[in-house]
């Protein structure tokens, strides 16, 4: 059986390592992205099963990267689990208007990952 693969876009080591090492423990395959630019490429070409995405760049506008790649047919199917700081109201508002599934932070994402991919991943 092929393992599903994540992509994950970070650009904070600590959790997105920590991140990284928790979805490989459950038996994804992992690929990392900094550059919220390339996010929609990235997965067109890759075709993973899930995006999570930190929201707490410094360097690129990540909901704008979330935004295109929910407007490309190709990928617009895809779950988007948008993570980051506690206390980020107004970013995670941009982040569902530009099509997150779901937002959580980060302490709650490495806690409760298997509950909250499951959660991304159902079927409506």
């Amino acid at each position: 059986m092929t393992q599903p693969l994540a992509l994950v876009l970070y650009e904070k080591l600590l959790p997105g390592t920590q991140l990284v090492n928790r979805l490989q423990d459950l038996n994804y395959r992992v690929q990392t992205l900094a550059d919220p630019d390339q996010l929609p490429t990235c997965a067109e070409q890759m075709k993973p099963m899930l995006v999570l995405a930190d929201l707490n760049a410094t360097r690129s506008d990540v909901c704008e990267g979330l935004a295109r790649l929910k407007q490309n047919p190709a990928t617009q199917h895809l779950p988007i689990i948008a993570f980051g700081a506690e206390k980020m109201a107004q970013i995670e508002a941009s982040a569902l208007a530009a099509g997150a599934t779901m937002v959580v932070s980060e302490v709650a994402l490495l806690s409760h990952l298997p509950q909250i991919l499951e959660r991304a991943l159902q079927v409506d």
